[in-house]
């Protein structure tokens, strides 16, 4: 019995010790200025100061690893919510969106905060400084209200046609240049 146990031993910390071999990439993708959250609405400082501890970690391009992230297999887990993270809501990529994308993004993150969603309770077992308090909920959901409310403004009108009459969304060129055409003899009238 001992014998089978220094086995199992020795197999388990042979095991670890060859996990060490395989670390992860802790590159940061590059990060364009135009295409950050900063570029396409209004961050206030103190908004910017509560994203930065809570939720940059995951959601950005700026990721700081943690000593133990070169401990693995806690590197992998790490490593997969971080790209998790940043394919389902990446702030340094948050002005390539279209408007109705960043719409609703914003307001998933008043959702997740204010159901505790986010910060990931794994996250905050080690980061107890990302949780979040009812003041600064309320102030990311009154700013992410507020950025929505902007960048509706921000919107350019809609055509006063419905979008299937839009010439431009014909394919047919001489049923776009009727319609076109038909247009500009309505205008007229």
């Amino acid at each position: 019995m001992k014998k089978a146990l220094k086995i199992i031993v020795l197999v388990l910390a042979v095991g670890f010790i060859g996990m060490q071999f395989f670390q992860i990439d802790k590159t940061n993708p590059p990060i364009a200025e135009t295409e950050t959250l900063e570029a396409a609405v209004a961050v206030p400082p103190d908004v910017a100061l509560i994203m930065g501890r809570s939720c940059n970690d995951c959601h950005t391009n700026k990721t700081v690893y943690p000593w133990y992230a070169s401990i693995q297999p806690n590197g992998w887990f790490l490593k997969d919510h971080i790209d998790e993270g940043r394919r389902e809501l990446n702030f340094s990529k948050f002005n390539t969106f279209e408007t109705k994308k960043k719409k609703k993004k914003l307001e998933e993150i008043c959702e997740q905060v204010e159901t505790s969603e986010m910060p990931l309770p794994s996250y905050l077992w080690i980061h107890r400084d990302a949780a979040l308090s009812e003041t600064e909920r309320k102030a990311l959901c009154d700013w992410t209200k507020q950025a929505v409310t902007n960048l509706e403004k921000s919107e350019p009108p809609a055509s006063g046609w419905p979008k299937h009459f839009c010439p431009r969304n014909t394919r047919n060129t001489r049923k776009r240049r009727t319609i076109h055409l038909l247009f500009r003899v309505l205008s007229r009238i």
